[in-house]
């Protein structure tokens, strides 16, 4: 049977994560580097989105930054964040395209693990709703667990976003092995006609791999390896470079 045409992609969307942008600007003060010219550069060069993680300490993306952003970016902008009120306070403000909730702790370095989104069913159902309600999509951050996927729509996610962070450091020694429960999780998801995201640790080398191997990926949010890439290709030919691993 086929799928609804919303969940058929013949091309992967990328969207870059700038937090490593306001990191390196918040770490002399002032605004250099212009992260809101940067986003606007990000588009120019062809990136599909802007993602941002406002965390509660403000050590990258800052809750000021959001509504300048939300001005100017043309593409999708996607919120990610734990879904504490503050959080969906300035979800509600701003509006974004996409919320992409994410059960990290306050003083997490970086996200890493998935909603149990069968454990927090309750909380998860009533957040998708009040999201819902301003025309916000909704994508629930999960490991690639089938479980999880079922538990995402049973609660009324719109999307899931694959943790690939454990693919990407399975994918050095055994890629078909690091892939394999992505590619079951993705049919599950298929099946119940939720919509795919991944992200995390994804770069220039297991990027296409990834792609190649999960049908009807819609969206990869990348950050500190296309941010770190810039460094030595600078961000036009870095942005060209991964929109050309997602092109099959």
């Amino acid at each position: 049977m086929l799928l609804p045409k919303l969940y058929i992609r013949e091309v992967t969307r990328l969207s870059v994560n700038i937090n490593k942008v306001a990191l390196m600007r918040n770490a002399r003060g002032g605004n250099l580097p212009d992260l809101i010219q940067i986003a606007k550069d990000c588009e120019q060069f062809g990136a599909e989105g802007i993602t941002v993680h406002p965390r509660p300490d403000e050590r990258h993306i800052r809750y000021a930054d959001i509504a300048p952003l939300k001005a100017v970016v043309e593409t999708e902008l996607n919120m990610e964040g734990n879904p504490t009120e503050p959080f969906l306070d300035l979800v509600l403000e701003n509006l974004p395209d996409q919320a992409t909730l994410v059960p990290d702790l306050p003083d997490a370095l970086t996200s890493d693990t998935g909603w149990d989104t069968v454990k927090h069913s309750s909380l998860l159902r009533d957040i998708i709703d009040r999201l819902h309600e301003k025309h916000i999509r909704v994508s629930l951050f999960v490991d690639a667990v089938p479980e999880m996927v079922a538990g995402a729509k049973e609660v009324g996610a719109d999307r899931i976003e694959f943790y690939s962070g454990k693919y990407a450091e399975a994918f050095l020694t055994d890629s078909a092995d690091a892939i394999r429960p992505h590619v079951e999780s993705a049919q599950v998801a298929n099946d119940l006609h939720i919509g795919i995201n991944a992200g995390h640790d994804l770069n220039l080398k297991n990027l296409r791999f990834y792609k190649q191997h999960i049908p009807y990926l819609i969206e990869v949010s990348i950050g500190h390896a296309l941010i770190s890439d810039a460094l030595y290709f600078g961000l036009q030919n870095t942005i060209q470079m991964y929109l050309y691993q997602l092109r099959d």
